[in-house]
């Protein structure tokens, strides 16, 4: 069976990650939307045999300056099936014959590919053991076989794999490492029980101090956009503006009412936390998190946590995806305290298949590392 590549339209890509379990919120076509600095085009991979729509991906293609030539970037996917014998040549290679057509003078993808898992307690193991300086050096709880054949068929068919980057400009990039708690199968009190002691202890807190967490409206981003400043600041990264949050609210809200939500903790008249939570299919990610350092007492970003927890599970949710997470071990690392925050929820670290280039330009690609490594 031989596949083509061609686009779809919208209707048709979204009909298409609708009829599966789980896809990345970043494979929808509204995800287009979000990002107007790239173009966006919805792919389709064709039986040529019986004309059946077997595969879909979200491209978005990033002009060069001065140039008719484009990175071409779909962020954790495509939607195919990485585990065909013949994906180099019947899966990607005509993805990346239609990109260059396109003008594409490089292709960097992410494979929806779960290499291994470390439970919580092997994460709390690995921490505080003191010759463990990286997650991916430590014993996983589990991993999967067929990952490491599907890297070595990206490998022999000429894809690099590369470290995540930036978010903005050419940086394209999304985190190798996340941390995810399995809700499928489980009810919601044996995920309450899944928490560690001091999640639940500050759950009770956020509910005896009289923390109510409220569903927002696109009214109130500027409310969580104030708290999100304010947490950047203190945790030293670069805050999106808040016309991104509000584009992002509108486009993909316009393609499925519950797309993405908002929840804000109020407290005696003030709102201390706030968190954005996308949703496609049996999969929801908490997104964005931002809370004050006033009244830290009263536990506000662990209600707000807990809350979109019980609303995911309620939906049906298998997998509450809480994104990134530091690979490093070391102490002296700002981000560790973020993956104690995470591991608390009683989930598992899981490591993909990080992000694969392919240089279809050899020397254009290698002129914009070179322009990366040195801006």
């Amino acid at each position: 069976m031989s596949l083509r590549v061609q686009s779809l339209t919208r209707d048709e890509h979204l009909a298409f990650v609708t009829a599966r379990s789980s896809a990345s919120h970043m494979q929808v076509p509204s995800w287009g939307d979000v990002k107007p600095d790239w173009r966006a085009e919805s792919l389709g991979w064709f039986d040529d045999r019986t004309g059946a729509l077997v595969g879909a991906g979200l491209v978005l293609l990033r002009p060069l300056p001065k140039l008719r030539k484009y990175l071409a970037y779909l962020p954790e996917g495509p939607l195919i099936d990485w585990y065909a014998p013949d994906l180099a040549d019947r899966w990607l290679a005509p993805m990346l014959a239609a990109l260059k057509a396109r003008g594409a003078f490089s292709v960097k993808m992410g494979p929806p590919v779960a290499v291994r898992r470390w439970s919580a307690d092997a994460v709390k193991a690995a921490v505080a053991d003191p010759d463990a300086h990286r997650l991916r050096d430590t014993e996983p709880t589990s991993y999967e076989p067929r990952a490491f054949e599907v890297a070595d068929r990206l490998r022999l068919a000429g894809w690099r794999r590369t470290e995540a980057g930036g978010a903005d400009g050419f940086a394209a990039g999304q985190p190798r490492y996340v941390f995810q708690v399995p809700f499928a199968g489980r009810t919601l009190e044996e995920i309450h029980a899944g928490l560690n002691q001091q999640w639940r202890r500050n759950i009770r807190k956020a509910e005896q101090a009289g923390v109510k967490v409220v569903l927002g409206g696109a009214e109130d981003l500027p409310a969580f956009h104030a708290l999100y400043t304010e947490t950047a600041e203190r945790d030293r990264f670069v805050p999106r503006p808040l016309s991104y949050f509000r584009r992002m609210w509108s486009a993909l809200n316009a393609e499925h009412p519950d797309r993405m939500r908002l929840y804000l903790a109020h407290h005696d008249g003030e709102v201390l936390a706030a968190a954005t939570m996308l949703s496609v299919g049996e999969h929801v990610w908490y997104s964005y998190g931002a809370s004050t350092g006033r009244r830290r007492e009263v536990r506000a970003s662990n209600a707000v946590q807990w809350r979109m927890m019980t609303d995911a599970h309620e939906r049906g949710a298998a997998v509450y995806d809480l994104r990134g997470i530091t690979d490093t071990l070391d102490e002296s690392d700002q981000l560790l305290g973020l993956l104690r925050f995470k591991v608390g929820t009683g989930g598992q670290a899981v490591e993909y298949l990080g992000e694969w280039d392919f240089p279809l330009n050899k020397l254009l690609h290698r002129a914009l590392a070179l322009y990366m490594a040195h801006r």
